[in-house]
């Protein structure tokens, strides 16, 4: 840690005293003759019910997607299989208020298709309203707004050297004139990614062990197009269209050798080669109608949408496991076709209720998807694999939804709000014939109080009561190989997973917060494994069960040097207690987990007074949920530098990416059958050069008066 933070503090310190000496030069033989006073915005806001990542012309944007900046965004982490988490629990992406339909892998590869040079800020809502889907923690990504007319935009060329080379390119054109405007955002990538592994996976009965390693190579080309048309009737009624296409198309190989003993004996030696080719289209569609009457402060928004994604993939397996006798032969083939179409309505609306500055809002939400998927393995299988299955999901999800909130006397800020969902959904395979259909009700409800002594003192409370769902392709039973030697399979029996939240904040002297959260689970679904004839099976499985965390976390944000040198720390010490998850699932994991956590971000605008900017920023992680535990601290890094040419509208970007000290995920999985530990190499580290060139006004317009800022409901 010393070794990444010494280095990054030298430079900054170094170049911010060489910039206090110029400016004091300046100042020694310059008269002043006026003087401009200009608000900006902190880098990180802490409000009541989430933390606010302004980055909107940050040094932090040049050369990254919206993927990467998500990284280095305060509260959010990202484990090894590219999930986002916000305090290290699960989250779902909202982007302009609009909840996107990806998640996990699917939803990295999209994000990295949108510039960070399009962000305005990211929002991490840790105790959202009501009027957010039942699903815990909301990530809402707020893009910038031009309107200023005429024809304006930028075209991105970036290079990236990790282990191997990667390409990245972007336009993004805004067209806007009298009522009328247009944007439109194309990129195109060709990535390449190297990623290795090793892993132990250990069956108590006899004493099973089987290890070994993976190396995974995978190449993508990825092109995506948006289009958002938006059309003022008149000064209170808006419509819009907004289209999205997303292509994936990608290769990957993996290279596994493995040996197994079992009770201290030679079992076999295994050697495995796979190849997979990929395809990935995505369509989506919105139309939306917006009434915002801005006397009367009355909003309505109508939202109609269906979204397409279409994903087919064939992979080949040859193996070749060597026993004590004898060696075996196996090449399996697998052929999956994805078919996943998703409608919905949306409509919410908000106005002030009484004359005593009370605000009301009220929506709902009808959601319908239905996914099929299809499998087929071919070539000389192990004895019991299905050959072929067709796997149905379908649900129908409404929601009511209503909050209320009020300020007393001018320090006192309440909301209270409460959630209605109900899903009907229902779930097959056509060979094996097995089937489920299920529904239920929910009522979620939440609150939230601040209290603010004066003007530099406050404090708040929240709750929220959240449900997690499981994904539709987490319930497909089919069984098939993977790229470890072992199988993998969903589990149609799941259950969803109910939690509730409690988070207390302090904030003094508007720049210094501490804060406290309880949360509580009395019923999970992680992976386990199961083992069928010698066959050892990774799949989701419900983990009844109580687990409490606790987190203590303090951040504060200062700026130096006239506000040239913008500094965010954040830092938390975590507590899990997970003694009765691991009694009553027999999980020989430990009881109680206590770690450190925390970030910084460093920014340097405008060295020597030659537009010249810094960025840095560091992460300590360590990422344990459920019945996952982490047996390194990780530390992330990045340093970058741009110089502007503010004459020809170009900019020069140099990153440098975990070059003290690349990523290691190491985690050890308990089931109520054995262990897995499992380390992979991450392949986010190594060097990139962006040049960026811009044409016509550059200005952005703040959407102050999005959905998502208006109803925070305490939340300013």
């Amino acid at each position: 840690m010393k070794k990444i933070l010494a280095p990054i503090a030298l430079l900054i310190g170094t170049l911010a005293f060489s910039q206090e000496q110029i400016d004091s030069a300046d100042a020694k033989v310059s008269e002043i003759k006026e003087v401009t006073f200009v608000a900006k915005k902190p880098t990180v806001e802490s409000k009541v019910d989430r933390t606010v990542f302004n980055v909107a012309n940050s040094s932090i944007l040049a050369g990254n997607t919206t993927w990467d900046v998500l990284r280095m965004t305060p509260l959010v982490s990202i484990d090894n299989n590219d999930a986002l988490k916000a305090e290290g629990e699960s989250v779902t992406v909202y982007i302009n208020d609009r909840k996107s339909v990806f998640t996990g892998k699917e939803l990295k590869e999209y994000l990295k298709t949108i510039p960070a040079d399009n962000l305005m800020k990211i929002e991490v809502i840790t105790s959202p309203s009501a009027r957010y889907d039942a699903t815990g923690s909301v990530i809402n990504i707020v893009l910038k707004k031009r309107d200023d007319e005429g024809l304006k935009g930028s075209v991105t060329l970036n290079n990236r050297q990790n282990t191997q080379n990667s390409q990245y390119t972007n336009f993004n054109l805004n067209y806007h004139r009298k009522s009328f405007t247009q944007t439109l955002v194309g990129s195109y990538s060709d990535n390449t990614w190297v990623q290795g592994s090793s892993f132990v996976n250990t069956i108590y009965e006899n004493n099973n062990v089987t290890q070994g390693t993976t190396q995974n190579i995978y190449r993508g080309k990825n092109p995506s197009l948006s289009s958002t048309s938006e059309y003022e009737i008149n000064d209170k009624n808006t419509v819009g269209v907004i289209l999205e296409y997303y292509q994936g198309k990608g290769d990957n190989t993996s290279e596994l050798e493995s040996t197994q003993s079992v009770n201290g004996n030679f079992n076999f030696l295994r050697n495995q080669s796979q190849s997979s080719n990929s395809m990935n289209r995505t369509l989506g569609s919105n139309v939306f109608y917006k009434y915002y009457d801005k006397e009367k402060n009355r909003i309505l928004d109508i939202n109609l949408g269906s979204n397409y994604n279409g994903q087919s993939e064939e992979s080949y397996f040859l193996r070749n496991t060597a026993f004590t006798n004898n060696t075996v032969i196996d090449e399996i083939g697998g052929i999956s076709d994805i078919e996943n179409r998703n409608y919905y309505l949306k409509i919410d609306y908000t106005q002030p209720l009484g004359k005593e500055g009370g605000n009301f809002e009220i929506g709902g939400k009808m959601d319908f998807n239905n996914n099929v998927i299809p499998n087929t393995l071919y070539g000389s299988l192990p004895d019991g694999l299905s050959t072929r299955d067709v796997f149905h999901y379908e649900d129908n999800i409404n929601s009511l939804y209503a909050n209320y909130s009020k300020t007393f006397f001018k320090k006192l800020e309440t909301r209270i709000g409460v959630r209605y969902e109900y899903i009907d959904f229902k779930l097959r395979q056509d060979v094996a014939g097995t089937s489920r259909r299920d529904s239920y009700g929910t009522f979620l409800p939440n609150f939230l109080v601040k209290y603010s002594f004066s003007d530099k003192y406050d404090i708040s409370l929240t709750y929220n009561r959240n449900l997690w769902r499981p994904w539709y392709a987490e319930f497909n039973p089919f069984l098939q190989p993977a790229t470890d030697g072992f199988f993998t399979r969903g589990n149609i029996n799941l259950l969803p997973n109910p939690s509730d939240r409690l988070y207390m904040k302090f904030g003094f002297l508007k720049k210094y917060f501490l804060s406290a959260r309880y949360s509580f689970i009395k019923q999970d679904y992680w992976q386990a494994y199961v083992t069928e004839g010698d066959r050892i099976i990774s799949e989701p499985t419900n983990f009844l069960g109580k687990v409490h965390k606790y987190n203590l976390y303090a951040n504060t944000n200062q700026t130096f040097l006239k506000n040239k040198l913008t500094v965010n720390l954040g830092f938390g010490w975590n507590y899990v207690d997970n003694s009765d998850f691991n009694a009553r699932n027999d999980l020989k994991a430990a009881n109680y987990l206590s770690f450190w956590s925390g970030s910084t971000n460093l920014t340097y605008t405008n060295l020597w007074n030659k537009n010249i900017n810094l960025s840095a920023w560091v992460e300590v992680s360590n990422q344990n949920s459920g019945n996952s535990v982490a047996n390194v601290t990780n530390v992330f890094h990045n340093i970058s530098a741009t110089k502007i040419f503010p004459k020809t509208q170009m900019e020069v970007s140099l990153q440098l990416m975990n070059i003290f000290a690349r990523p290691n995920f190491d985690s050890t999985t308990f089931s109520q059958i054995g262990s897995n530990r499992n380390t992979t190499k991450s392949d986010w580290h190594g060097v990139s050069l962006t040049f960026v060139k811009r044409f016509g006004n550059q200005k952005v317009k703040e959407n102050t008066k999005t959905d998502v800022e208006k109803n925070s409901g305490g939340g300013k």
